[in-house]
């Protein structure tokens, strides 16, 4: 009898880490469940891409800031993944969708502190509560973090401290759906070349090198370097780590 494929679910799949997650995961057997916001070209692109390697795949549209359309996207993906895998659950989530917004303390309005709670917190929060009774028993759950809830750079104090939220919310997710087998994990990159950073690597100049020379490994990172690390995280590699926070920074500020 053939082995049931796993699934993951990645919000924000479309490009950067989230894409290379998505890659790294079908190299590895797993079939994917991709979210975008509005790239739905380049979610598509994705999907096509898993699917020429022989995997299963699929795109849909979730905005993680609007916590009122999370009922109907669970809906959602419970049709698909019946209609897809004949299955009524998937293996494992992987909340990854970010946005970036950079401002000192100072210069920090509430309607960017809300932006980022909304998407970096409260919607991590939220979508997990939707879709935990969908994970199936012994699957798992990877949260993304920042380097930056271990060392500081001035703009990120609002960004880094729902970072923070997320990882004391990771060990209660662990606590509580360990009773089923579920693990949670934090993967927290360090700087990465990625869309993400490309507006403060542009504003500052020096910034990659700066970066590199801090960093043990000698470079800033590159999409690449996190996709394998999520990707160990969901397999039975991984079975006995649970409420653990990985950081990919290439040992940055040693």
């Amino acid at each position: 009898m053939e082995q049931q494929s796993k699934i993951a679910l990645i919000t924000g799949g479309s490009r950067g880490l989230g894409k290379n997650m998505a890659l790294a995961l079908a190299e590895k057997g797993t079939d994917v469940i991709i979210t975008y916001r509005s790239r739905k070209d380049e979610a598509f692109e994705v999907v096509s891409a898993i699917e020429a390697n022989g995997r299963k795949a699929a795109a849909m549209q979730l905005d993680t800031s609007v916590v009122a359309g999370f009922k109907t996207f669970g809906n959602e993906v419970s049709a698909l993944i019946n209609e897809k895998w004949s299955r009524s659950q998937f293996d494992y989530l992987i909340n990854n969708a970010g946005i970036d917004n950079r401002s000192l303390i100072n210069d920090t309005t509430e309607d960017a502190f809300d932006s980022l709670m909304n998407v970096h917190f409260k919607g991590v929060y939220f979508l997990t509560q939707q879709l935990l009774p969908m994970i199936a028993d012994n699957g798992g759950i990877v949260n993304l973090s920042t380097g930056l809830t271990r060392f500081t750079t001035p703009g990120y104090a609002a960004y880094a401290s729902m970072k923070g939220a997320i990882e004391t919310f990771t060990k209660y997710l662990a606590k509580e759906a360990g009773s089923r087998g579920i693990r949670a994990n934090v993967v927290a990159p360090g700087i990465v070349k990625t869309d993400f950073t490309k507006a403060a690597r542009e504003a500052f100049p020096d910034l990659e090198k700066i970066m590199s020379g801090n960093t043990a490994l000698g470079r800033i990172g590159e999409p690449e370097d996190i996709g394998g690390v999520v990707a160990f995280l969901c397999s039975d590699d991984a079975r006995w780590v649970n409420a653990q926070r990985i950081e990919a920074s290439g040992g940055y500020s040693l």
